[in-house]
């Protein structure tokens, strides 16, 4: 499943639904077919989902530093797959709109 956020603060941003899944257990929240992040949630939101990007960058690092033959995958990095939604709650959060999905 594909899913859509937007906002009137940015340009929409689309995932799939295991990065979703992902972002929202992060958040702690439910992952619902439609729903809305109130402005008043986003600074919240965005605190909570910034503290999970520098832990997974943490948790990298020390496995690199060990040498570890089990290695995260590239392409399972937190911050680089949730940028752009990170940056969507942001720019919601700057001029005050919701950021709503499923719409």
């Amino acid at each position: 499943m594909i899913y859509q956020f937007r906002s009137k603060a940015g340009p929409d941003v689309i995932m799939l639904a295991d990065l979703t899944q992902r972002i929202f257990d992060v958040l702690g929240r439910p992952l619902d077919p439609r729903g809305i992040f109130t402005v008043e949630q986003l600074p919240g939101l965005i605190t909570t989902l910034e503290t999970a990007i520098l832990k997974d960058l943490e948790e990298r690092s020390k496995v690199n530093e060990a040498g570890n033959a089990e290695q995260p995958k590239l392409a399972d990095r937190l911050g680089q797959r949730a940028y752009p939604f990170l940056e969507l709650m942001k720019q919601a959060k700057e001029k005050g709109e919701p950021v709503m999905w499923g719409i």
